[in-house]
């Protein structure tokens, strides 16, 4: 794979991981096993139960189990054909999807803003 092909695949590669690392720990559709993963990750004795339960809480941490898999399906690799690009690979992608991850979460708390206000101002109008 060429150079130009390997950096078109770096940034488009973290979209999926992204989009998938932020649904299981963020949205509504997950809200019972989120919650469910949350208790168990703050109340489990043993300390590899706690650390399990918190991998689907955080989405840097499942970012990293959602590259793996996205690796294992594409056999993408970065700047080397072993398995250190497929290290390299890793790394630059959860890098990325969690750069992704925050322009995502920076605009979504925009626009939650701009709905705030405009209640706000549709019943002050009201009033």
């Amino acid at each position: 794979m060429d150079l130009y092909t390997q950096l078109i695949w770096l940034f488009v590669l973290p979209l999926p991981i992204a989009c998938v690392a932020w649904t299981v720990t963020h949205e509504e559709i997950f809200h019972e096993p989120h919650e469910y993963c949350v208790r168990r990750s703050k109340e489990s004795r043993m300390l590899v139960t706690r650390k399990f339960f918190y991998l689907f809480t955080c989405e840097y941490c499942f970012s990293h189990y959602v590259t793996i898999g996205a690796l294992f399906f594409t056999r993408f690799h970065l700047l080397l054909p072993d398995w250190r690009g497929y290290i390299l690979a890793g790394f630059a992608l959860v890098w990325i999807a969690n750069i992704y991850m925050s322009l995502y979460a920076i605009i979504r708390i925009d626009l939650k803003k701009e709905r705030i206000l405009v209640k706000k101002e549709e019943s002050e109008m009201e009033g």
